[in-house]
Formats: C-alpha cells, sequence, structure tokens
C-alpha cells in the first residue's frame, strides 16, 4: 500500500483475527503536535502482511497503552495534557478520546476484567498511580469509557521492601487545565489534587495477569506487584537489592506477562534487553538486541 510506517514506534499489541490472523498495532511517539497516533500491521494465517493502515491520528507523544479484553487498544499521550484514545485494531471505527480516564502524562493501562478497573501510570518523576472504575462495565462485556470514577493509589507505610496496603481515594478533577497558574488551585494537576497520594519515580509499563497488575518505574529501576484481591502492594524487582540481575537492569520500560506468568521487562536505554523477573525467579536475561 501506499501507507507510510511511523517514526518512533513505541508501545503496541497484537490482536487476533476471525481468519486466523493478526493485527499488529504501534504508537508512534512522535514529539511534535498532532504528529503522533497509532498504526496497524494486518497479516493473514500464513503470516503475509496484507494491509497497513492508522487507527488514531492527530495526536501527540503516544507512548505506550494497553489492549482490552474485549479487543481494543488504549493508547495513552504521554504530555501533560494527555489523554487516553480507544482505538479499533481494523480501523473501521474512528479513535475515541476518554477524558474521563483523566488529562496528565499517560504512559501504560491495564485492564482488570474481574474487578473491572483499568490502572493507569503517569510518566513523570512524582507521578502517581492511578484506577478508573467505570460507571458502566457489564461483566465480561465492554467498559464504557465516557463515565466513571478515578482514583489515586494511598499507601500504607514507607518501606518499599515490605507489602504495603493501599487505599484508593477520588481524584476531585479528572480533567484540569494546565495551560497557565490558577492560583485557587482548581486547575492542579491530578498527581497534587490528592496529597497523601504515593509517588513514583516514572511511571512506565503497566500489565494485568492472574490478579495482579504489574507495572514498572524507570527513575528508580524498579518493578511492582499489585494484588487487586487483597489491595496490597510489593517491589518485584529493585536494581539495588541483593537479588538484582547483575548488570541490574538500566532504563526499565514496557512489561508483559507471558501466558506462563513470567514477567518479561524491556529496557529503553544502552542496553537492549528483555528480562525475566518475578517474586520467585531469580532475574535473567531472555534476549539481547545487539548494535542498537
Amino acid at each position: 500500500s501506499d501507507y507510510v510506517w511511523h517514526a518512533d514506534p513505541d508501545g503496541g499489541a497484537t490482536f487476533a483475527t476471525e481468519d486466523g490472523g493478526w493485527v499488529y498495532v504501534s504508537n508512534a511517539e512522535v514529539s511534535a503536535f498532532r504528529q503522533g497516533g497509532v498504526g496497524a500491521l494486518r497479516f493473514d494465517a500464513a503470516g503475509e502482511l496484507v494491509d497497513a493502515y492508522p487507527i488514531c491520528t492527530g495526536t501527540t507523544n503516544n507512548c505506550a497503552g494497553g489492549p482490552t479484553p474485549w479487543g481494543t487498544w488504549l493508547t495513552c499521550e504521554e504530555i501533560d495534557n494527555g489523554l487516553v484514545y480507544e482505538c479499533d485494531p481494523t480501523g473501521r471505527r474512528l479513535a475515541v478520546p476518554a477524558p474521563a480516564l483523566g488529562v496528565f502524562k499517560h504512559e501504560a493501562a491495564a485492564v482488570d476484567p474481574v474487578h473491572r478497573h483499568i490502572y493507569l501510570t503517569e510518566d513523570v518523576e512524582d507521578g502517581n498511580f492511578y484506577r478508573f472504575v467505570p460507571d458502566v462495565y457489564p461483566e465480561g462485556g465492554r467498559a464504557d469509557l465516557r463515565s466513571g470514577r478515578l482514583e489515586v493509589a494511598v499507601v500504607d507505610g514507607d518501606d518499599p521492601m515490605s507489602t504495603r496496603p493501599v487505599e484508593w481515594r477520588p481524584i476531585p478533577n479528572p480533567n484540569p487545565r494546565l495551560n497557565g497558574d490558577d492560583v485557587e488551585g482548581r486547575d492542579r494537576a491530578t498527581r497534587y489534587q490528592v496529597p497523601e497520594a504515593e509517588t513514583f519515580d516514572g511511571g512506565e509499563g503497566c500489565w494485568y495477569f492472574d490478579g495482579i497488575v504489574y507495572f514498572t518505574t524507570k527513575g528508580d529501576n524498579r518493578v511492582w506487584a499489585l494484588d487487586t484481591n487483597r489491595n496490597v502492594l510489593d517491589l518485584v524487582y529493585d536494581k539495588h537489592s541483593e537479588q538484582a540481575f547483575n548488570p541490574g537492569i538500566d532504563d526499565v520500560d514496557n512489561l508483559t506477562v507471558s501466558a506462563g506468568g513470567d514477567v518479561l521487562v524491556a529496557e529503553d536505554g544502552s542496553e537492549m534487553r528483555l528480562v525475566v523477573v518475578g517474586p520467585d525467579v531469580q532475574p535473567f536475561e531472555l534476549v539481547n538486541v545487539m548494535g542498537q
């Protein structure tokens, strides 16, 4: 086709199609205003590339995101006034903004289909960890992202090495206007609206698997695990711990979880590795992409 693949590909996912093939979607982390978006590659059952097309245009700095259980892609804008957009991998429907999920420097999203929540990371050094509770999300069905409650994690205790309880508190104004100062504080960024909220140093990848939401923070090179049944937070990997992978994981970025429960962490720095971590796993290198 005449479709030109985008610059700066970042977060992505694959979606099965009815004919046995799949669609791969990929964000364009282009910082120029409204020059980002999401592209798609369509493969048939034999693995042949049969189509390429955009599924989201006119957005900025699309970094990570997350697939939904109902077959759409959530792409996240990593800018101060960033939004989440819900995209159709087939390209038949236009991408739809979801401001109810908050206006902030979004990174990734992960859907918990059991408790019917959507978890969100924020890529700033004093970012928060969020949970969106849709007003309408039928069991086994599709969430309506147009309305709901945006909440932030308040973590009890100061020792990240311990298991800590998490309380969720509502964000008073999920859609602040961030173009200028407001002396009355009405338009404060979401991460400043609940003073007790836990800060995370550069939230990155986020993934749900079997009752656990895993997410990474690049500023301190850590991997976290939230138990969604007990609402407790654990530290799965810390670069500076005694059990750390040697050499330690630098520039942690996206992550995913295999069908067997292996947590795969991708680097985005001087080294380009996939490293396997987990609560009961001695971290080890799975892939090392050389010369990049």
